[in-house]
């Protein structure tokens, strides 16, 4: 599949002002310091920089043309002999977005689109791994599951069999968009809890939000995680396959048992007991797998095939990684937080052998909810045997007050405001055998800890 300057033009109202109508765009960036050979550079305005004004580096940089806005100043002498092409439009995003939207109209293969409050990033991941043992996969990577990433996703493409995209939101009709840009054939929803609750107001509205992944679909057919209370209740007009571990499910998980390397359960596939291995000791992770067989079977993989894929599943890095230091073990999961997620690490964390250290910082982007948030997490820290808390931020605190309602002993819980505080005091705690918990939002820069407490210990 092919597409060149001239099957877009109308699509996205541009103005050929040099160059070739023939020439060919493969690939899309928006990033000088990244840019390929070969490929097209679009400007993007942003808060600091006005990405049309580099699109000389760009080109200099081997890029084979630009679409840039209407009102960039081009230097027609620079262009002078260069076999490049230069696009004006009004709207540059809109443009990424339309050429994106019309290429994948091109393309006959599965589009599975995952979204959930927590653990998106994760199970995307595991989903490839598994379908990754039979075929070519194209799928999102790091962050880019927005209004931008996704279309830069897509324009990446070029000739695998399937595309696995992740899609994030933060208020109501963003996810819709992303839908009817990539008319997913397959859709995920991984969770509905609390992240971006204040912007959304209620949990209600998260799920409205979460189901817009609907929109952009000819024939609905969407995997749900049932064990969530309020995934459970939808009813969709189309194919709804569920999979959990404590509600009756299309595929659900029995008899877990976990050790400190790994978690296994029975699972009954065409009256066959099968046993799965997950390398990740969490039952988030129980989940995940789940999520990754019901695609699997979806897409006719034999079981060994998809038990191979869950095997070899890694994580995302800074996400529930797991580091022994001085036969310490520290979970590192600092690359966000929301309550879901941190319920989620917690219940990891009480699964290990030894003494429980969980140094908790603030979860961001909860609005009036913060407060309130923060101390019902007391309750899980509690119920999941924590040891010793350690917060840092200004809503961490309201984790310790309710655990001192619960009767928790006071001289087990240190509160600060700053990471080093926190890091000096964990490093005048720890034992071997230790297990420690990091987490946060990432804007709360809890990386920061880690390397402290790291380097803290090299020193002993």
């Amino acid at each position: 599949m092919k597409l060149y300057v001239k099957d877009i033009l109308k699509k996205i109202k541009g103005n050929l002002i040099v160059g070739d109508t023939e020439s060919l765009i493969t690939s899309i960036s928006i990033d000088t310091r990244t840019i390929q050979k070969g490929e097209v550079y679009l400007g993007i305005k942003g808060q600091n920089i006005d990405g049309n004004t580099l699109y000389k580096e760009a080109l200099l940089k081997g890029a084979v043309g630009c679409i840039l806005s209407h009102d960039t100043l081009v230097d027609l002498e620079f262009l002078k002999n260069k076999k490049v092409f230069i696009i004006l439009v009004d709207n540059p995003l809109l443009a990424l977005q339309e050429i994106a939207s019309y290429k994948r109209s091109l393309l006959d293969i599965p589009v599975i689109a995952i979204t959930g409050s927590v653990g998106k990033t994760s199970t995307k991941d595991m989903v490839s791994s598994v379908l990754e043992t039979q075929y070519k996969v194209l799928k999102t990577e790091g962050n880019l599951n927005n209004h931008l990433g996704l279309p830069l996703t897509i324009m990446k493409y070029t000739d695998e069999d399937i595309l696995v995209l992740e899609m994030g939101m933060n208020n109501l009709g963003e996810i819709s968009l992303l839908s009817k840009i990539a008319k997913p054939t397959l859709s995920i929803i991984t969770n509905i809890g609390t992240s971006h609750i204040g912007n959304l107001g209620s949990r209600e509205n998260i799920l409205k939000a979460k189901l817009e992944i609907l929109d952009g679909m000819k024939e609905k057919v969407l995997i749900i995680n049932n064990d969530n209370e309020l995934l459970a209740k939808i009813k969709i007009t189309g194919k709804l396959i569920t999979y959990g571990i404590f509600n009756p499910s299309d595929y659900q998980a029995t008899n877990l048992k976990y050790t400190d390397d790994y978690v296994s359960y029975k699972i009954n596939i065409l009256d066959k007991n099968e046993e799965i291995k997950v390398n990740i000791p969490s039952e988030s992770f129980v989940l995940n797998s789940l999520c990754a067989l019901s695609v699997g079977l979806y897409y006719n993989l034999d079981m060994a095939k998809i038990k191979k894929g869950i095997a070899k599943f890694k994580l995302t890095k800074e996400r529930l990684e797991v580091e022994k230091i001085n036969n310490i073990t520290f979970i590192k999961d600092y690359y966000n937080a929301s309550f879901d997620s941190m319920v989620s690490s917690l219940k990891y964390l009480k699964n290990l052998e030894g003494r429980k250290i969980a140094v908790l910082g603030d979860m961001l982007e909860l609005g009036s909810f913060a407060e309130e948030l923060h101390e019902k997490l007391g309750q899980h820290i509690y119920d999941n045997k924590v040891d010793i808390l350690i917060t840092v931020g200004a809503y961490s605190k309201y984790m310790a007050k309710a655990l001192l309602k619960l009767g928790f002993n006071k001289n087990n819980i240190f509160t600060y405001s700053h990471n080093r505080e926190a890091a000096t005091k964990l490093l005048s705690l720890l034992k071997e055998d230790d297990k420690v918990l990091i987490k946060a939002s990432h804007g709360m820069n809890f990386k920061e800890i880690y390397f402290l407490v790291k380097d803290g210990l090299k020193n002993i």
